[in-house]
């Protein structure tokens, strides 16, 4: 499977935002998205094959912060590396920013996407309490330093 990473544009929202809507019980909606596209402040990164868009991420970064808002896969590309290139591709603009470091909150109980972050390099640093809903969730701020 050859994935291309990109950056995000305008066209591509309706495919991300149905990603968003499979993989988060409170999903963002498509404007909310579009503000991810703002490029003096974001990252946007898309995954894409010849099926489309198959998955995505996003970063908000302030002076030499990055803070990963979401990061999700199309099911049926799930397991395959995908989210791992993403965050990779991620990284490498972080980097190319010379950001410190990156953060970013996750489920406590998503133990295969704590397991990506941690395979990173990501640490936890704290808890936030019932951060989450449907279900009411702990989230764990986990944090990658780059410097």
């Amino acid at each position: 499977m050859e994935i291309t990473i990109a950056d995000a544009s305008e066209a591509l929202l309706p495919q991300i935002q149905r990603i968003e809507q499979q993989s988060f019980s409170v999903p963002w909606t498509e404007q909310m998205l579009r503000m991810q596209l703002a490029p003096d402040s974001h990252v946007f990164l898309t995954a894409q094959t010849a099926d489309g868009v198959i998955g995505y991420v996003g970063m908000m970064y302030v002076l030499d912060e990055g803070y990963i808002s979401n990061i999700a896969v199309r099911p049926d590309y799930r397991r395959r590396g995908v989210a791992d290139a993403l965050l990779s591709a991620l990284e490498q603009r972080a980097r190319a920013l010379m950001l410190s470091f990156l953060t970013l909150e996750v489920r406590a109980h998503n133990a295969p996407a704590i397991a990506l972050y941690g395979k990173h390099g990501y640490r936890v640093a704290g808890r936030r309490k019932n951060y989450y809903e449907k279900p009411t969730e702990d989230a764990l701020l986990m944090t990658l330093n780059l410097s």
